[in-house]
């Protein structure tokens, strides 16, 4: 008898005219956790809903019987993904960066399959988190409000998941994510070693490492270096640049204090000035004024026949938020704090660590991360920061010799700065960005050359 949330098709469209039979496994639903308030009191008899969209890797074959596959099943690894926000659904990561499914931005929202995916050679499971975002819900109408409540909800709900999919849970787990999910992703990771810690082995997940794209890590860092990048390219004058450097203080000064609410707001008001007076480009991409559209995803997951295929309860909105509404208001204390330091236990514990960023994103690019893997490999001492100082930067070139990327790699610890990208790397250079997480995620070459090795060479 099949999963109850097994999915073997969806509509192609807003209307439900046509059909797309799904060519993988595939599983959806929602899993069912005790509110307990603040996640450590008692059960409240209230329950919170955490949506998930399970892809199995192409690599196994969808007519075979599970238990004949399952050495090749349990050997694939299976990657978590997790959109930001705050308040972001992970569908908008699905359909629009790294899924099996793309949706035109058309008035049919005709959907259609994507040959750049990310589960050709892993599973990939999208999850709504936290609870308020895309079609995670709530009894009680719960948030939450702090990256530890978040990881742990989130914990509970990928164990209830493997309880109904046992024949993943001992696949190599990495999870991955983008923007404000790089303040989720350390957390639940570690969260997820802290629980191995406690757990008999043959109950331990197989957690490998994490994968962060323009992650939101320092966000005072963020914003300082988003009024410099706007005043390079032009979308500010120099008394304005001023004028922001002087608000930016006050906004330094309220976070110094500890008043992390006050800071989030400043900080708020900080990015739309910044944006107003550059004519409002694209925070996300300054080659640009509007950010990816999804008019037509939100008419699509809000229809009928798209939650009945899902198995989504029919009066289940979908929720989809960036740094707005509900989820974000609940996190306004957590939004400007610093988690740099969840990145440094997390490499210093031996766990694959990638980091990856486009170059032409203004809201988490790349000089915010260059500065934050300078600051964390200084902490570790001397000789680990030479070392990463040291360490060659690639350029990882197409064979025409146009580069794909800039890398660097030190150990455990993988850096890859991807041109002609905005902030969602996956949508804006899909195949390159495959083939980026490929190379790390199975420790394969990234073929090019030493820059400065050449020009000694040259000299």
């Amino acid at each position: 008898m099949p999963p109850d949330d097994l999915v073997t098709s969806i509509p192609a469209n807003v209307l439900d005219t046509l059909s797309i039979d799904l060519k993988t496994r595939s599983y959806a639903g929602h899993v069912h956790l005790d509110d307990t308030g603040d996640g450590t009191a008692e059960d409240t008899g209230s329950q919170n809903h955490l949506f998930y969209w399970f892809f199995e890797s192409q690599t196994c074959d969808p007519r075979t019987p599970v238990h004949d596959q399952q050495d090749l099943i349990s050997r694939t690894p299976l990657l978590v993904w997790l959109n930001g926000g705050p308040g972001a659904s992970s569908l908008l990561g699905l359909f629009l960066e790294n899924g099996p499914l793309s949706i035109a931005d058309d008035a049919a929202g005709t959907v259609s399959v994507t040959d750049a995916t990310w589960n050709q050679e892993a599973h990939v499971v999208y999850w709504d988190q936290p609870v308020g975002t895309g079609y995670s819900h709530s009894d009680a109408g719960t948030y939450v409000h702090d990256e530890q409540a978040l990881a742990r909800m989130f914990c509970d709900g990928l164990e209830a998941f493997f309880a109904l999919h046992p024949e993943y849970a001992h696949c190599p787990l990495y999870v991955c994510g983008e923007s404000y999910a790089g303040k989720y992703v350390p957390a639940i990771a570690l969260e997820l070693d802290a629980r191995n810690g406690r757990a008999p082995e043959g109950s331990r997940v197989d957690l490998r490492g994490i994968s962060v794209g323009n992650g939101w890590i320092r966000p005072e860092l963020s914003l300082r270096v988003l009024i410099d990048y706007a005043y390079t390219t032009g979308f500010l004058g120099i008394a304005q640049r001023d004028s922001l450097q002087d608000a930016y203080a006050v906004y330094r000064a309220a976070l110094d204090a500890d008043r992390f609410e006050e800071a989030t707001r400043l900080g708020n008001d900080l990015v739309d000035t910044v944006l107003s007076y550059g004519g409002n480009f694209d925070l996300y991409d300054v080659r640009r004024w509007d950010d990816l559209p999804m008019g037509a995803l939100r008419a699509y997951l809000g229809s009928a026949a798209v939650k009945a295929a899902l198995h989504v309860p029919p009066g289940v909105p979908w929720e989809c938020a960036d740094n707005d509404g509900p989820v974000a208001e609940a996190l306004a204390a957590d939004n400007m704090r610093d988690c740099s330091d969840r990145y440094a236990e997390i490499i210093g514990k031996g766990y694959k660590t990638l980091l990856y960023t486009g170059n032409f994103d203004t809201a988490c690019g790349y000089r915010a991360t260059e500065e934050i893997l300078d600051d964390l490999m200084r902490r570790k001492g001397a000789h680990e920061h030479a070392l990463w100082r040291d360490a060659p930067r690639l350029v990882w070139a197409q064979s025409q010799g146009d580069p794909k990327g800039f890398v660097r790699r030190l150990g455990d610890l993988t850096q890859v700065a991807v041109p002609d990208s905005g902030h969602q790397v996956p949508a804006f250079q899909p195949a390159v960005c495959r083939e980026l997480l490929y190379n790390w995620l199975f420790d394969r070459p990234f073929h090019g050359y030493d820059p400065q090795q050449r020009l000694k060479r040259a000299g």
